[in-house]
């Protein structure tokens, strides 16, 4: 069955918007406070996440084959929960990773009845996505949604009476402070059925020099996926910057656990962003801030989980105990869930 894929437009939901306005928009606003930063969805277009992949392969970047670990010891946990009726296997991301293929060719080779569909924003990985999985899996059922997660969770449940099982898989969700996890966690839940099933990666707080290392590779893949999004701005919105006036800088805070990524200006400068109409001014020295990676205790899930409506079924460890993958129910009382239901066609989600 050949795999495909569905750009949503306006006439398919009511939360649309141009992606370049939105990265314009987004870039004027974090440069333009007193602290500069970029959010970091933005690091993911064709080539960003081509050298993401590059990342995960370097030996300092543990977190790939821990969670790995995870997916190939613990397939059958995984599917136990989804093994009684049709459902749709969903992945936020279009990435054909390992882990991705092990669950896919697991679930096929045991015969569950099951759709995959990735969400992404990006048409370009989402295009390279079905052509491989075409290849690989030529009888796999494949339907891939081009939009944003939330937009994409609400047009599948309008449209397949089916539970599903949505895979947020790497350590993406430690890319949210707490407040924002909170944020994108209970939207999540706005948008999927009482009885879904969401399995979600944490990378665990651990040695600190073991993270420095995953973050500052001796390669230096990871410094040229984070210059790569001024070379984004540059292509896409006419920025002007010269990215041998940046450097990237990665450390650990550890008040508030988590890895923090940086570009600083190597000097006194001024970038002038045509899209935007304006110039930009740095200091010698000033940072812009690219990313948080925060990391977890094992309190700090169950009390996320808790705070945004889920009931956790199982946590799954690699055997050093670097990583967790965490299988989450969505729980709805019966009243709550026909509420969500009238509203879910009017009420717009908050997207981060």
């Amino acid at each position: 069955m050949p795999s495909t894929y569905k750009i949503l437009y306006d006439k398919d939901y009511a939360d649309s918007f141009k992606e370049a306005d939105a990265f314009a928009l987004d870039v004027l606003v974090g440069l333009s406070t007193p602290r500069k930063k970029i959010p970091s969805k933005y690091f993911y277009d064709e080539k960003g996440s081509r050298l993401f992949r590059q990342i995960t392969e370097q030996p300092e970047y543990y977190l790939t084959n821990c969670e790995l670990e995870i997916i190939d010891h613990h397939k059958e946990a995984t599917a136990r929960y989804v093994d009684y009726g049709p459902f749709n296997l969903v992945e936020l991301g279009a990435g054909f990773s390992k882990k991705t293929i092990a669950l896919l060719e697991y679930f096929a080779e045991s015969k569950l009845d099951f759709q995959y569909v990735p969400i992404d924003i990006s048409e370009p990985a989402m295009r390279s996505l079905v052509q491989s999985l075409d290849s690989r899996f030529p009888a796999m059922e494949v339907n891939g949604l081009v939009t944003d997660y939330f937009n994409g969770l609400k047009w599948l449940n309008n449209r397949y009476k089916r539970r599903n099982l949505v895979l947020f898989l790497g350590s993406t969700i430690g890319n949210f402070t707490h407040a924002e996890g909170c944020v994108f966690l209970r939207n999540v839940w706005n948008c999927l059925n009482h009885d879904d099933v969401v399995l979600l990666g944490f990378d665990l707080k651990k040695d600190i020099e073991l993270l420095l290392r995953a973050y500052n590779d001796a390669r230096g893949v990871t410094r040229e996926f984070n210059l790569n999004l001024l070379h984004r701005i540059n292509r896409e919105l006419g920025g002007q910057f010269d990215v041998t006036k940046f450097r990237h800088f990665g450390t650990y805070n550890v008040f508030s656990g988590g890895i923090e990524s940086y570009l600083v200006s190597l000097e006194k400068q001024s970038v002038f962003i045509e899209m935007i109409g304006r110039s930009f001014s740095f200091e010698a020295w000033e940072p812009i801030h690219m990313e948080y990676s925060y990391k977890y205790l094992i309190s700090d899930i169950e009390q996320l989980a808790g705070e945004t409506g889920f009931e956790i079924y199982e946590h799954l460890y690699d055997s050093r105990r670097f990583f967790m993958d965490s299988i989450w129910r969505v729980y709805k009382p019966e009243s709550v869930q026909k509420t969500l239901e009238k509203s879910r066609r009017g009420v717009r989600s908050t997207v981060l």
